[in-house]
């Protein structure tokens, strides 16, 4: 707590010892020609001992400057000493001012200013603040240069309460008028959040400098009032004062730092037109701008400019140099400058590591990680989390938790974001054990009730099916925030209990948060995953009506939804939407909207999509590929195929899927063939899936003891489906005894399936074996098979149709039928004439 101003005596405090090591002090050159050994070999004065101390490079030259002053009998000499004083606490040598000034038989008000200037550069803000109190009972008063020094304690502390009794006292001493005073209190103001008081500073001030003007461009962009910032800017031109390059990094940082990316950009531009060029400060707010917005060709031009203006030595340009090139995905570059220029340290190192997770690197992640014990760099609880985090973001959940237990076998105290990290895993690989004992880690170290931690074990247990545990977690949250209802909202929708999101949205109200774009996207994720598509789609309508707008990951969530109802309608709005908000660039949204249109049964409108996805990845080309397999345009998936190799795409079992469906529906053995054994060139292996595309070519070509031969020979035991296309391939081709013995081991696998009787049913009646037909059919008839019945489907206004073979429960089956009695008289009348 620190005490008000007042005339009280302060009782006595203990003196800081200096830290170690010292900062090293800014060097101030002589003037050209003298030296200090040339100024002290002529008869000496108080004034050649203040020239010499003032250029000053560093303490041990100044200690013998120091000594040679005693020496020539200027102990106690008050102008001297002072000198001395403000040379140490340039140097940040604090023990040695100390020394100096309780030595000091007198102490003017610069050996105050200087010893209180000190303390302030080596953060010792409170200490700094008991001086000052201690120097308001020495009888002498204070001058104007004092506050400016003084004020900052008010912003080391973030006090603004005291910044208003120091401004008090400058008003009671008549130094309000002074230009450097008033600019101290612009800036203290600004910085203690008191963006009106800093202006009201401004606005009284008779006489207005750059300085003033800056300090109150620096106080609007310091608290978020970038455009005011602006016009402040342009005022200060009003003022006959041009702004300088203090100005335009001020605003240009203030954009910069509340994420007003373009325009930092947008500053950075004028800036230059304005005739400035951009200093360290400038690129060091510009850099973090390019690396959100990925930027990557200005980011390199910056770079240019860096290198060439010799700044490849400033530790904050390099830092942002490696964080710009991690968001845009070019770790090349960006360990090419942590390994030339950067100083290899811990926090150098957590940046690369963070780098090489994001973008999917994660043996190089390790590898550093690994490392840095042997470049002497420790690792701190950062670098644990980073590659931890990395870990789980790569869904390499066990090896994250493998690394967690490493952490406690070391005695590593872990964090909140250490147990998040893990409790994601435990959430996303469903493992219950694991969880409950990552939470006891929780309870044990007290983070159960930290937000942070309580979202992700309501997360984890909501999805493992534990609802009761998410609401005793949720319970146990000291302070919810809209994240932490969300995660228990979004649990309850998929654990299918949609009944009670109603009351809980309700009681989120009245906590004090009103349900965003997650809380929906948490909503409708569940209906869709419980297959409650019709009411998904309702939410997804009722969203757009509300004063939200669905995002990236909503349209994500529901184009599954319009897939499996088939409802090209609804898809076509959703595509609408995601074109209005240009989502449907997006690879992952583009590839959902072609795979929405495939199974909608239009591949005209899949192909037109597939082409509006601005870069499109292997996921994209793989659902443009199954469109083209399941409308069985086998001739464009093998075109496009062969177009992805040419583009250096890395096929996987999914591409491989498709272009061999695509190869079943051409007929083209020898083609399916080659494809087939580049999935072991490309390291693929093939799954029964590929395996069945196989035996399916070869059934439909005739080749059908080749297939069987091919079954036979399989290193995994064949299931139904791949027994169900040779047994077609047999029926295809009448081959009687290579069918019955596929239907065998079909029967065996499905003994209750009606169909596979029925294919047996039809091979016996192509080879005209009518005994083994009827009794096949007796067999059915026997166990109570029925064959199940066709069903089709018809969306008409907004509205979805089912139809079953015979059904006669739509409501409008009367009129249905009558239409196709009417059709079959037509049929008939055509057919005879």
């Amino acid at each position: 707590m620190i005490p008000r101003l007042g005339l009280t005596s302060s009782p006595p405090f203990p003196r800081p010892t200096r830290p170690d090591p010292p900062l090293q002090p800014m060097p101030i050159s002589l003037p050209p020609g003298l030296t200090h050994a040339s100024i002290l070999d002529k008869p000496v004065s108080s004034s050649s001992y203040a020239s010499v101390l003032e250029s000053c490079k560093c303490p041990d030259s100044g200690k013998q400057v120091h000594a040679h002053s005693v020496k020539n009998g200027f102990t106690g000499h008050e102008f001297v000493e002072t000198k001395l004083l403000q040379m140490y606490g340039r140097c940040l040598f604090l023990e040695d001012a100390y020394v100096m000034f309780d030595k000091m038989p007198k102490r003017n008000l610069y050996a105050w200013n200087a010893i209180i200037g000190v303390h302030l550069d080596l953060g010792l803000f409170e200490e700094a603040f008991l001086l000052f109190l201690e120097l308001q009972l020495e009888e002498m008063g204070l001058e104007f240069f004092v506050f400016p020094v003084v004020l900052k304690i008010s912003i080391g502390l973030g006090a603004l309460e005291l910044g208003r009794q120091l401004h008090g006292i400058v008003v009671k001493s008549q130094f309000v008028d002074n230009i450097y005073v008033s600019n101290a209190l612009i800036d203290m103001y600004g910085k203690c959040g008191s963006l009106d008081a800093a202006k009201k500073v401004l606005a009284t001030m008779a006489e207005k400098d750059c300085v003033s003007w800056n300090s109150i461009v620096t106080a609007c962009a310091a608290n978020g009032m970038v455009y005011e910032a602006l016009e402040f800017l342009d005022r200060m031109s009003s003022d006959k004062l041009r702004p300088n390059l203090v100005s335009w990094s001020a605003v240009l940082a203030g954009f910069s730092q509340n994420g007003y990316d373009e325009e930092t950009i947008e500053m950075l531009f004028r800036m230059q037109t304005a005739g400035f060029k951009p200093n360290t400060r400038t690129l060091a707010s510009v850099l973090p701008a390019c690396a959100r917005l990925q930027r990557l060709s200005l980011g390199k031009e910056i770079h240019g400019y860096i290198t060439r203006q010799g700044f490849m030595s400033n530790p904050y340009l390099l830092n942002g140099l490696v964080d710009m090139y991690r968001k845009c995905a070019d770790m090349r570059s960006a360990f090419a400058i942590f390994s030339k220029f950067s100083l290899k340290n811990t926090v150098s190192c957590n940046t690369m590591i963070v780098g090489y997770c994001e973008n999917g690197d994660i043996s190089k992640a390790k590898e550093l990680f690994d490392h840095m014990e042997l470049m002497g760099i420790e690792k701190d609880i950062t670098s644990w989390n980073s590659i931890i985090s990395g870990y789980v973001d790569n869904s390499l959940f066990d090896e994250a938790l493998c690394l967690f237990q490493e952490l406690l076998n070391k005695g590593i105290e872990p964090d909140s974001f250490t147990l998040g990290s893990v409790l994601t895993a435990c959430a996303d690989m469903t493992s219950l054990r694991r969880g409950k004992e990552i939470h006891s880690q929780a309870i044990l170290r007290g983070l159960q009730s930290d937000t942070f931690v309580g979202g992700a074990l309501i997360e984890m247990y909501s999805r493992c099916q534990e609802l009761l545990a998410s609401q005793r977690a949720f319970d146990y949250v000291s302070e919810r925030d809209t994240a932490t209802w969300n995660a228990l909202i979004s649990g309850y929708s998929r654990g299918n209990q949609i009944e009670k999101i109603p009351t809980l949205l309700q009681m989120m109200r009245e906590d004090g948060f009103e349900p965003n774009v997650y809380t929906w996207n948490g909503l409708i994720a569940g209906h869709v995953e419980n297959n409650h598509l019709d009411l998904a789609m309702e939410l997804f309508l009722e969203m757009q009506t509300s004063n939200l707008r669905p995002d990236l990951y909503t349209v994500g969530i529901i184009l599954p939804a319009c897939s499996k109802l088939a409802t090209i309608k609804q898809g076509k709005q959703v595509h609408a939407h995601s074109i209005r908000c240009v989502y449907d660039s997006e690879v992952h949204i583009g590839a959902a909207i072609v795979d929405m249109y495939a199974k909608c049964g239009s591949l005209k409108h899949a192909f037109l999509a597939y082409n509006r996805i601005s870069n499109p990845n292997l996921v994209c080309h793989n659902a443009m590929l199954t469109a083209y397999a399941m409308h069985g345009h086998g001739e464009e998936g093998i075109a496009l195929f062969r177009r992805m190799l040419e583009d250096g795409f890395r096929p996987d079992n999914v591409t491989f899927l498709s272009v061999l469906s695509s190869c079943v529906h051409v007929g083209s053995v020898e083609t399916a063939f080659e494809f087939f054994d580049l999935m072991a060139y490309f390291n693929v292996k093939p799954t029964l899936k590929h395996y069945t595309c196989i035996v399916d070519l070869l059934s439909r070509a005739c080749k059908l003891k080749e297939a069987y031969e091919f079954a036979r020979k399989l290193p995994m035991e064949p299931d139904s489906v791949l027994w169900g296309a040779l047994l077609g391939g047999c029926v295809l081709h009448g081959n009687v005894d290579l069918g019955e013995l596929a239907a065998k081991r079909l029967i065996e696998l499905e003994p209750d399936k009606t169909g596979n009787y029925v294919l047996l049913a039809n091979l016996y009646a192509y080879a005209g074996r009518w005994q083994d037909v009827a009794r096949m059919r007796q067999l059915m008839k026997d166990r109570g098979m029925q064959k199940s019945p066709g069903c089709s489907w018809i969306e008409d206004r907004d509205k979805i149709h089912v139809f079953l073979a015979s059904d006669k429960s739509h409501n409008r089956s009367k009129e249905i039928y009558a239409t196709l009695a009417n059709l079959n008289m037509h049929m008939k009348t055509s057919f005879y004439n």
